[in-house]
C-alpha cells in the first residue's frame, strides 16, 4: 500500500553537473564559496568518500535514476541517441506509492521527451550536439529555451554569447540574471511548489544543467573569483600517461597545458556558477519552509552527476578516474538523519535510488544494485562495501578502470595495459603513482586481482584466466547488454 500522505515525507532530489567533490567551503576548499550550502550541510551527513563510477553525463544518469551499476545499464562510456529502455526508474516508483512527481532541468536521456516516470518533466538538457543536428525546432525538447524567448522577445539561443559547451572559454551571462539556465531551474521548481496536490507528498527532481561548461555565470558570480588568487593545480609525477594527447591550441581539449590566464577565467567561471547556484538553492530552501514542508517531514538530497578537473595533472572536462573528475558531492539531510556528520564510506549514484526509496517508506526493486546509505548515515551499518568499481571510455579508445575503497585507488587502462595506483590518505590529490615503485608491487598484484575479478565475465575480454589483457576493442555500451541491443531496433 502507498504511505499515507500525512505520514509519507516530502523527496527533493537536487542534481548538479560536473561539480566536484571538494567544492564546498565547508570541505574546505581554498577558493569556492558556498555559504548557503554549508548552511545546510550543518542540517545533514555529508559523504566525503562519493563517486561516479562512470564519470560522465549519460551513463552516470542512467545510474541515478535506476540505481543500477554500470554493468547493468550496459553504458560505460558516452553516447547520445541510444534509447532508455529501464523497468522501475526512480519517480515511477515514487508515484506507484501516491506521489506527484516533478523534474525540472537536466535529464539527458533519449528519446528527449522520455519522462522516466515523471508526472511531468519541464525540459533543459543545455547545448548538446546530438540534439541539434537533430530537431529544427529545439523548443521542442527545450522547455527553458521556449520560455526564454518569450521573456527576452526574440528568437533568443543560450549559446549566442558564442561559448562552447565543452570550453574553457569563459565570459559573464549576456542576459538578465533571472533568464539564466540556473534560475530557471528554481523559479520553475518553486512554480511547482505552489501548485502541487497539498493533499499528495511530493517527489522534485531539481537538475541544474551548470556548473558544466559554458562558464557563463552572472557578472557579480564570475568578478566575485576574477582576481581571486588561486593554487596552483596539482600536478603528478605521471603525467607522460596523457602526454601524447595535450593539446593548448584546442580549448576543448581534455589534456591541455594553457596560457594560465585562460585557466583564471575557466575557474572563476566554474566558481562562479556555484556560488550562483548556492544563492539559487537558498532560494528554493525558503520556499520549502515557507510552505512548511521542510518541518521535520523533507528528504532533501544533493549529488552530482560527475566533477571537473579543472586542470589537475593538466587534464580538463570528466571521464577520467582522478579524483577531480571521479569523485562527487553526496549530502543527504531529513527525518532521523544525523546533523553535521561527515562520513567517509564509498557511495556511490546507485545508491541514490535506493536511499530516497528507504527515506520514504518505499520497496526497493530487485533491478536496483545500489544499497540505501541511511544505516551509514545513522550509524547502524555493520558491513559496506569492499571497493567500488568504476570505468568510462576514455583517450585513444580504451576503457580506463578504476577500483578505490577510500584509501587507495587502482587505475588501469584497457588500450595500453598502463597501471596507476595512489594512497589517497597520503596523497589525496594523487600526486604520486605507487605503481611505479618496486616496493609497490605486492600491493599493485592484489588490486589487479580484484580488477581480474571484476572483469571475469565481460564480453570484451578483458581477463584471460588470471591476467589483465590490454587491447581489446573497447566501447561506449557493454557489448550484449540490454542497451547496447537497443540501438539496432
Amino acid at each position: 500500500m502507498p504511505p499515507e500522505p500525512a505520514a509519507a515525507p516530502n523527496v527533493v532530489l537536487i542534481c548538479v553537473d560536473q561539480w566536484r567533490g571538494d567544492c564546498f567551503s565547508a570541505a574546505g576548499h581554498p577558493v569556492v564559496m558556498t555559504p548557503y550550502l554549508d548552511g545546510w550541510l550543518e542540517r545533514g551527513t555529508r559523504f566525503d568518500r562519493a563517486y561516479s563510477a562512470t564519470p560522465s553525463c549519460v551513463p552516470a544518469r542512467a545510474s541515478l535514476l535506476t540505481g543500477q551499476s554500470q554493468e547493468r545499464t550496459g553504458r560505460v562510456g558516452y553516447q547520445d541517441g541510444v534509447p532508455w529502455d529501464y523497468p522501475h526508474p526512480l519517480a515511477g516508483e515514487f508515484g506507484a506509492a501516491g506521489y506527484q512527481t516533478q523534474a525540472v532541468g537536466k535529464m539527458h536521456v533519449f528519446p528527449e521527451r522520455n519522462p522516466m516516470g515523471f508526472d511531468d518533466v519541464a525540459l533543459h538538457d543545455g547545448y548538446t550536439h546530438f540534439t541539434r543536428s537533430t530537431y529544427d525546432d529545439l523548443t521542442e525538447v527545450d522547455d527553458y529555451l521556449a520560455w526564454l524567448r518569450v521573456q527576452v522577445g526574440y528568437d533568443a539561443d543560450y549559446a549566442e554569447h558564442g561559448l562552447n559547451c565543452n570550453s574553457v572559454v569563459a565570459r559573464p551571462w549576456d542576459k538578465p540574471e533571472y533568464v539564466h539556465p540556473t534560475t530557471w531551474v528554481v523559479t520553475r521548481s518553486i512554480q511547482f511548489l505552489r501548485e502541487r496536490d497539498r493533499s499528495m507528498p511530493f517527489f522534485l527532481f531539481a537538475s541544474f544543467h551548470r556548473p558544466h561548461p559554458p562558464y557563463d555565470p552572472p557578472l557579480w558570480a564570475f568578478e566575485q573569483y576574477i582576481d581571486q588568487e588561486m593554487p596552483e593545480p596539482p600536478v603528478g609525477d605521471w603525467l607522460d600517461v596523457w602526454a601524447d594527447y595535450d593539446n593548448p591550441r584546442s580549448p576543448e581539449s581534455p589534456v591541455a597545458t594553457y596560457d594560465p590566464r585562460l585557466l583564471q577565467r575557466a575557474r572563476a567561471g566554474y566558481y562562479g556558477h556555484m556560488s550562483h547556484i548556492d544563492q539559487q538553492l537558498e532560494r528554493l530552501f525558503e520556499e520549502l519552509a515557507a510552505q512548511g514542508a521542510t518541518r521535520g517531514n523533507t528528504v532533501i538530497m544533493f549529488v552530482a552527476d560527475h566533477g571537473e578537473l579543472m586542470g589537475d595533472h593538466h587534464l580538463y572536462r570528466k571521464c577520467a578516474p582522478y579524483e577531480g573528475s571521479a569523485r562527487i558531492p553526496v549530502a543527504i539531510s531529513g527525518p532521523g538523519i544525523p546533523a553535521g556528520v561527515v562520513d567517509d564510506s564509498v557511495v556511490e549514484l546507485r545508491d541514490v535510488m535506493p536511499t530516497l526509496l528507504d527515506a520514504a517508506g518505499i520497496g526497493i526493486p530487485e533491478t536496483v544494485d545500489g544499497r540505501s546509505i541511511l544505516p551509514l548515515a545513522r550509524g547502524e551499518a555493520t558491513a559496506w562495501r569492499e571497493h567500488l568499481h568504476g570505468e568510462h571510455l576514455h583517450l585513444g579508445d580504451q576503457s580506463v578502470h578504476f577500483l578505490t575503497d577510500g584509501k587507495e585507488k587502482y587505475i588501469w587502462c584497457s588500450g595500453t595495459g598502463i597501471e596507476q595506483l595512489f594512497d589517497l590518505r597520503a596523497d589525496p590529490q594523487e600526486l604520486h603513482d605507487l605503481a611505479r615503485q618496486p616496493s609497490s608491487a605486492d600491493r599493485l598484484g592484489q588490486w589487479r586481482g580484484k580488477l581480474v575479478d571484476e572483469l571475469r565475465a565481460r564480453p570484451e575480454g578483458y581477463v584471460d584466466g588470471d591476467a589483465l589483457v590490454p587491447g581489446r576493442r573497447a566501447g561506449a555500451l557493454i557489448p550484449g547488454s540490454r542497451t547496447a541491443a537497443a540501438t539496432s531496433r
